[in-house]
């Protein structure tokens, strides 16, 4: 009920009031007790078992994938939702404008390089396999992760959270608050998925289709967080000038906000698109060593053909002795 017992405490004004927001902060308002520290923990045992048990057979296991995931995936989404971030994300809506950066694009982006999903085929056996195998290939998962379904839901959540009244609700039910970060983190992943990850997905678009996606999705942040910026209402109405902050200024970080989600989206597309890019280097260049692999075969096969053929010739045909 973080929320609520925030809007509560800060509502009644003096000594209750939260110190403005600082470094320290960060590290001293530990929130452990929410569903999203409940999956991260469980996310990192099962990908930690997995490699555990791979290389316990003696399989390998890239280590980069393991940073991605865990460091990079589980440990960003950790740093905007179990420290002080997470204590004043209802309080200020510039610092909830970096949770929604973190919770919707750089923990999503890590965690499909991570390949959970390889290492969970991997790692399994017999009927917990086929299950998997087949939530892969079931319907609802090729129509989620088809690339313009999941970068329709990508694009307009943003836009239906924070020009209803869903937002402000938000903010009042703790409850909504949880659900909205764990959709925040599954609709990245939808969106980025196939777009980056390296698991086996279906609908996976060619190289040039997912740039173009990913190009495309540059502008709706811009609009987004200008239109955000130049808004002559405050979001979430009267909620935040209601929590009385002596050192904040509800339109000033409104603007601020704004400015975050417009240059934050901006700054990660671009990234993304150069790893795209590099990935869709990086298979250029092994499908172009996989051909001449396979001319030399060609080529080694039809010199072995033409070297039997020849001795088949001398055979049926010796020279003559004499």
């Amino acid at each position: 009920m973080q929320s609520v017992e925030t809007a509560t405490l800060l509502a009644a004004g003096g000594d209750t009031e939260l110190p403005p927001f600082s470094a320290a902060g960060i590290f001293t308002e530990i929130h452990l007790a929410s569903l999203v520290a409940l999956i991260l923990l469980v996310s990192a045992a099962l990908y930690g078992y997995g490699v555990y048990r791979l290389r316990a057979r003696g399989d390998h296991w890239p280590l980069g994938r393991t940073i991605a995931f865990v460091a990079g995936g589980l440990g960003s989404i950790a740093a905007v939702t179990v420290t002080g971030v997470e204590a004043y994300d209802d309080t200020l809506l510039s610092v909830h404008m970096v949770q929604h950066m973190v919770l919707s694009m750089v923990g999503p982006i890590f965690l499909a390089l991570g390949a959970p999903v390889t290492l969970a085929l991997r790692t399994l056996h017999g009927k917990s396999r086929k299950t998997l195998l087949a939530v892969l290939h079931s319907r609802v998962v090729g129509v989620v992760t088809f690339p313009l379904v999941a970068f329709g839901l990508f694009i307009a959540n943003p836009f239906v959270l924070y020009f209803t009244p869903l937002y402000r609700a938000t903010l009042e039910h703790a409850w909504l608050h949880e659900f909205i970060h764990v959709h925040f983190i599954v609709t990245g992943c939808l969106f980025f998925w196939p777009l980056l990850g390296l698991d086996p997905l279906p609908n996976r678009w060619p190289y040039p289709g997912r740039a173009l996606l990913m190009v495309l999705s540059v502008p709706f942040h811009t609009v987004l967080g200008l239109t955000i910026m130049q808004s002559k209402t405050l979001l979430a109405g009267d909620y935040y000038p209601d929590l009385h902050l002596s050192w904040v200024n509800p339109w000033s970080d409104q603007v601020t906000a704004g400015g975050i989600l417009w240059a934050g989206g901006e700054i990660v597309s671009v990234i993304m698109l150069g790893v795209l890019v590099m990935q869709w280097i990086k298979q250029s260049e092994r499908e172009a060593r996989r051909v001449d692999r396979a001319l030399d075969r060609a080529e080694a096969e039809e010199a072995a053909r033409e070297a039997a053929a020849a001795a088949a010739t001398k055979i049926t045909n010796p020279p003559d002795a004499g």
